[in-house]
């Protein structure tokens, strides 16, 4: 089996998790595909994207996901399944520190 064989193997089952697991949190907060698209600033189709896996998820929209769902990028990654966030970096202390 041929390296790139094997990352599609991984890819194939690790981002259709992801998108699962996407569903999943929006569903436990009883909200529509429309109403976290708003909160992200997309549409809903594009949002729709990230469940399905049609598209990659940037990484400034999983760090608003993240927030919102009060969770880590690991956990909505599936690098984890310890759904409760990391401790606050201290560059997020600082910023908040100095408003």
């Amino acid at each position: 089996m041929s390296i790139s064989h094997f990352w599609n193997m991984i890819s194939f089952f690790v981002v259709g998790e992801n998108m699962n697991r996407l569903k999943e949190l929006r569903e436990d907060k009883d909200i529509i595909q429309k109403d976290i698209a708003k909160i992200l600033g997309i549409t809903q189709t594009g949002y729709s994207k990230y469940e399905v896996e049609t598209n990659d998820i940037p990484t400034d929209v999983l760090k608003k996901l993240a927030k919102f769902y009060n969770t880590s990028i690991d956990y909505l990654l599936y690098l984890t399944d310890e759904r409760k966030p990391y401790p606050k970096s201290i560059m997020d202390i600082e910023k908040t520190s100095s408003k």
